[in-house]
């Protein structure tokens, strides 16, 4: 298998369009001949060690440039999240051994009193007047004659981080080749497409579904620093774009733009993504016309699950590999298949849904320097995804959430994503999160976020009414309270932060922020709960002796 180092290679002579960024055009040839630029500078700076390129970027060209270089030398790129600040931005650094640090002004500041161990005074500012004299002398120069082996590492990207110190999952040239391949497969890319990569660089879905196989198609890639819904369509238009990935929830937002006759007048033919929300898909591709492929996948890529024509509603699709099974974690046995009523109610919740878990072989190469997450992810001889789900009996998957987003009613436990499906289907839903908070006596009532299209008013008469005709929403999944937020946190790659959610409870009434409404247990009508609702309610906890879960 030909490592990436030899597809950068390959494009050495070509002159068709590489990159596209604002109103700059490069071809091939010039990209090419910018990462030989970039790897001779690399080259006269590498120290003993690893050698780690840190990159500090959002998606603009010399990203795609210092990738290129990195190949070609041996080396390898940490895609550096900008959204981590202070000593977990410094550990995030350390901990993988950058030896350089490539950023931007906008960025810079993330690094000031930061201790970068081998980086420290080693930082390149590529919008900085001193980036083209350090880049002057390597002019002209051709591509290093280094010998690159498949198994050599040649990524370390860290996972989204929604709970605990994200882990930096070592990609080797022979995984990230393969899986720019098999993409290809699905995408059919040519050399006369036009990829558009919004999602940030520094995470394996930009990398593995929109930039790896563009590169090896020879097709072209438009940039845009920060994904916005609102330029989507215009990018697309202005690029060509015939083909763009996502992540997250990035299809909501869109669809969130007012709607327009021009909705269909664009090129684009093709989105791929994953944990696309299922009413946003079909919205979509109905709206715009462009067909998209969602599929479950993970950085790691131990597992991997496609949707297929006729699939029930709410699934994720079917394994493509007979060894992915759901087991309990705790006995490393196959849970019962899911069973449903007559209107589609999950009867069986806490016993069905385990973990999502590859009894085969898998592509995962593990954490970099990190023995206890390895052993954690693959343990018994299998790999575990730490994702929850439960099976149907033909064999579907449907997400249940992460590990830790289990919520306890009543005694029955059960996982938060189900209920995310049902209320997204509530009229101008952009974005929902379901997950537990403390109950007064003991374990937990669900509170469900919502955040709603612009200028749309929270109903709470319509969403009681709303809970009650869906007849696949179990009574102990009912949300006690409701958070109408204007913004959700969320990760970089759009994945809502649910622990920042949960650890917040109802202390946004306190601080005043959006608004906050408590079900009434009789009547199941939503009324405001205020400050003087909160005080009562902590004066609940105080005399029942849970008062250290309350804040």
């Amino acid at each position: 298998m030909p490592t990436f180092a030899d597809h950068v290679r390959a494009r050495a002579d070509d002159d068709n369009t590489a990159l596209l960024f604002e109103d700059q055009r490069w071809s091939y040839r010039e990209w090419v001949a910018d990462v030989a630029t970039r790897a001779a500078l690399w080259q006269s700076m590498r120290l003993d060690g690893p050698a780690h390129i840190g990159v500090l970027l959002e998606n603009i060209p010399d990203f795609t440039m210092w990738l290129g270089a990195a190949a070609v030398t041996g080396s390898t790129v940490v895609g550096i999240n900008p959204t981590r600040r202070g000593s977990e931005l410094e550990r995030d650094i350390t901990y993988t051994d950058c030896q350089l640090i490539v950023t931007q002004r906008s960025q810079l500041s993330l690094l000031d009193g930061l201790d970068l161990g081998a980086a420290n005074d080693r930082i390149l500012v590529v919008d900085d007047e001193s980036y083209s004299s350090q880049l002057a002398p390597y002019v002209g120069q051709v591509l290093p004659n280094i010998e690159v082996q498949e198994s050599d590492c040649y990524l370390l990207l860290f996972t989204s981080g929604t709970s605990g110190a994200p882990k930096a999952v070592i990609t080797s040239h022979s995984r990230f080749t393969f899986v720019g391949g098999a993409m290809n497969y699905i995408i059919h890319l040519e050399p006369t497409d036009v990829t558009y990569i919004a999602m940030p660089l520094f995470h394996s879905n930009a990398l593995f579904s929109g930039w790896a196989p563009t590169v090896i198609a020879g097709a072209a890639t438009a940039l845009r620093p920060k994904f916005s819904a609102s330029a989507f369509l215009d990018d697309c238009r202005k690029y060509g774009a015939t083909y763009f990935n996502y992540v997250g929830r990035p299809l909501a937002y869109i669809l969130a733009t007012p709607e327009s006759d021009d909705d269909k007048k664009h090129s684009l033919r093709l989105g791929f993504g994953n944990e696309g929300a299922e009413a946003d898909l079909g919205r979509f591709t109905e709206r715009f016309g462009v067909e998209l492929v969602d599929g479950y996948g993970q950085t790691e890529m131990g597992a991997s699950i496609t949707r297929v024509p006729g699939m029930p509603k709410g699934s994720l699709g079917v394994a493509i590999s007979p060894a992915l099974k759901v087991l309990d974690p705790q006995t490393n046995q196959e849970c019962p298949v899911a069973i449903f009523d007559a209107n589609g109610r999950l009867l069986n919740a806490e016993e069905a849904t385990g973990e999502i878990t590859n009894t085969g072989q898998s592509a995962f190469e593990g954490y970099w320097k990190n023995d206890e997450a390895n052993r954690e992810r693959s343990r018994n001889g299998f790999y575990w995804t730490g994702d929850l789900a439960y099976r149907d009996a033909e064999g579907f998957f449907y997400f249940a959430g992460r590990t830790a987003d289990w919520i306890r009613v009543d005694g029955e436990n059960f996982a938060a994503a189900p209920i995310d499906r049902i209320i997204s289907r509530f009229t101008g839903v952009v974005l929902a999160a379901a997950y537990g908070v403390p109950d007064v006596d003991i374990g937990d009532q669900v509170m469900v976020a919502l955040q709603l299209k612009d200028g749309m008013l929270f109903d709470q008469d319509k969403f009681s009414e709303f809970l009650v005709a869906q007849t696949d929403l179990g009574p102990k999944w009912i949300p006690s309270f409701v958070r109408v937020m204007t913004e959700m946190p969320l990760t970089q790659t759009n994945k809502v932060l649910k622990r920042e959610l949960s650890q917040d409870k109802w202390q946004s009434v306190v601080r005043g922020e959006g608004a906050m409404f408590v079900r009434d247990k009789k009547s199941n009508r939503f009324e405001p709960f205020g400050r003087a609702e909160y005080d009562a309610l902590k004066s609940s906890f105080d005399a029942s002796g849970r008062q250290g879960v309350f804040s």
